[in-house]
């Protein structure tokens, strides 16, 4: 059984992206086709379909890729240790565009609490990987 949503990101590069979602980001492989150069990853629930831009699979596209292929994408990911995963990005050399922080948003009469951080994968897709710190009522004063 898949996710309700399931992103499917082309990627210059198919070993530079496993590299990166398996190796430092944990994801784990459900399934893969070596042949379309495409790839199915998951992580605690959350999946990710890897194809290789210039691989023999099927497209879907309504333009052109130019890099980076991930402008205006940004991708929130619930993981249990959001500290753990930035010391693994970290230990791998990489660096987050927004280091862990504690943020809370508004919805209605609550606020939703994450510890995030983001991170820019190989070709520029944003990933969000938060902890949910639960509800707790607005602060908003009116």
């Amino acid at each position: 059984m898949t996710a309700p949503l399931v992103p499917e990101l082309d990627v210059g590069d198919l070993d530079r992206s496993i590299a990166f979602y398996v190796g430092v980001l944990g994801f784990s492989v459900r399934h893969q086709r070596p042949e379309e150069r495409f790839i199915y990853l998951e992580r605690e629930g959350a999946e990710l379909m890897l194809e290789a831009a210039a691989g023999p699979g099927r497209r879907f596209r309504t333009a052109p890729l130019e890099p980076p292929f991930g402008r205006g994408i940004n991708l929130q990911i619930r993981v249990a240790d959001a500290a753990g995963l930035l010391a693994r990005v970290e230990a791998a050399g990489g660096a987050p565009l927004i280091p862990l922080e504690t943020r809370w948003y508004r919805a209605g009469e609550v606020e939703r609490g994450n510890r995030q951080f983001v991170v820019a994968d190989p070709d520029g897709y944003l990933l969000r990987f938060y902890e949910d710190l639960g509800g707790r009522p607005s602060q908003e004063t009116s």
